[in-house]
C-alpha cells in the first residue's frame, strides 16, 4: 500500500526530531575535523608528488651523463682493438698502451663513483630539508647543494624588519626547523653571511652595509645559539655587504633578491674526503 506524501513528511520530521541540537552541532564538528583532515592530507599528498618529480628528474640527469662516460670508455675500448688488430709489431707500445687506457677505464669509474656519491648525499640533505619546511616557508627560503655543501638562502623579509638586523619573530617557525637540521648534522661547520643590497645606509651604530649585514649575521647565530641551543663552536658569522649580489641592483625585484642570509651547511675536509674517497694514483713509467 503505497504511503502518502504528507505522511513520509511527518515521518521524516519525527526522526529529524530525534536528533538534538547538541548532537547534531558535535556531528558537525566532526564532520568539519575530518573535512579539515582530508584537506591537509591533500596538500601533502601533492607536495610528495612535487618531490617525486624533482627526483625523477634529477635522476634523469644522471643516467645520461653516466650514458656519456661509459661512451668515452666504449671509445677507448675501441681504440685499443683498433690497435691490435691492425699491428703485429711493437708489442711493447702495444702493452703500455693497454696499461694506459686501463689506468683511464679505472679513473672514468673513480669519477662515476665519486659524483654517484656526491649526488646521494645531496639528494638525502635536500630531502631532509625540504620536508621540515611547509611551502609557504618554502617561498622565503631557497635551498641548494652542490658537492655535499649546503646553502640555505633565507630573504631578508622573513627574518629582519626594513634596515633592521634583529630578527623578528615571524622568523622563529623557519629557524627552528633549520636548527634542527643543523643539529642533526652535528658534525658540520656552518657559517651564516649577511648580504644586502647596495643602497647606501647610515644609521646610529650602522654605519654602511658591511655593518648591516654582519650585524644581521650575528643575530642569526645568537638566535641559533641562544634560543635553539646550537653548538657555538660549529657557527662562524660574516657578512659580505653589497659585494656578493646575485642579480643586478637596477630593479626592486633585484634589490629584494641580493637582500639575504645565508646558512651555509659544510662537512669538515676530513669527513668530505671520506665521502668522495681517493683519486687512483697513476702508475709510474
Amino acid at each position: 500500500m503505497m504511503k502518502s506524501p504528507i505522511f513520509l513528511i511527518v515521518i521524516a520530521l519525527a526522526l529529524t526530531s530525534c536528533v538534538s541540537s547538541k548532537k547534531y552541532t558535535e556531528l558537525q564538528s566532526r564532520f568539519d575535523a575530518a573535512n579539515s583532515e582530508n584537506v591537509r592530507y591533500k596538500t601533502e599528498l601533492a607536495s610528495g608528488k612535487t618531490r617525486i618529480n624533482s627526483l625523477e628528474e634529477a635522476i634523469e640527469s644522471e643516467k645520461k651523463s653516466n650514458l656519456q662516460l661509459q661512451k668515452t670508455l666504449s671509445s677507448s675500448q675501441n681504440l685499443l682493438a683498433d690497435c691490435l688488430a691492425g699491428s703485429k709489431q711493437g708489442g711493447a707500445n702495444i702493452a703500455k698502451l693497454v696499461d694506459e687506457i686501463k689506468e683511464s677505464n679505472r679513473y672514468i669509474q673513480h669519477l662515476v663513483n665519486t659524483k654517484n656519491k656526491s649526488d646521494s648525499l645531496n639528494m638525502v640533505l635536500t630531502n631532509n630539508l625540504t620536508r621540515s619546511l611547509s611551502r609557504e616557508e618554502l617561498r622565503d627560503v631557497d635551498i641548494q647543494v652542490l658537492k655535499g655543501v649546503v646553502y640555505i638562502s633565507l630573504s631578508d623579509n622573513m627574518l629582519y624588519k626594513s634596515g633592521d638586523y634583529h630578527v623578528s619573530d615571524v622568523a622563529g617557525a623557519t629557524l627552528t626547523k633549520i636548527a634542527k637540521i643543523i643539529k642533526d648534522y652535528k658534525d658540520y661547520d656552518v657559517l651564516i653571511e649577511g648580504n644586502t643590497d647596495n643602497v647606501p645606509i647610515s644609521r646610529e651604530n650602522i654605519r654602511n652595509n658591511w655593518d648591516l649585514s654582519t650585524l644581521r649575521a650575528s643575530s642569526v647565530v645568537q638566535e641559533l645559539q641562544n634560543k635553539y641551543g646550537v653548538d657555538p663552536s660549529r657557527l662562524t658569522a660574516g657578512g659580505r655587504g653589497e659585494y656578493n649580489p646575485l642579480v643586478a641592483n637596477d630593479t626592486e625585484a633585484g634589490r629584494a633578491k641580493n637582500r639575504r642570509t645565508q646558512i651555509i651547511i659544510t662537512p669538515k675536509l676530513d669527513q668530505f674526503m671520506e665521502l668522495i674517497g681517493q683519486a687512483p694514483t697513476e702508475k709510474s713509467n
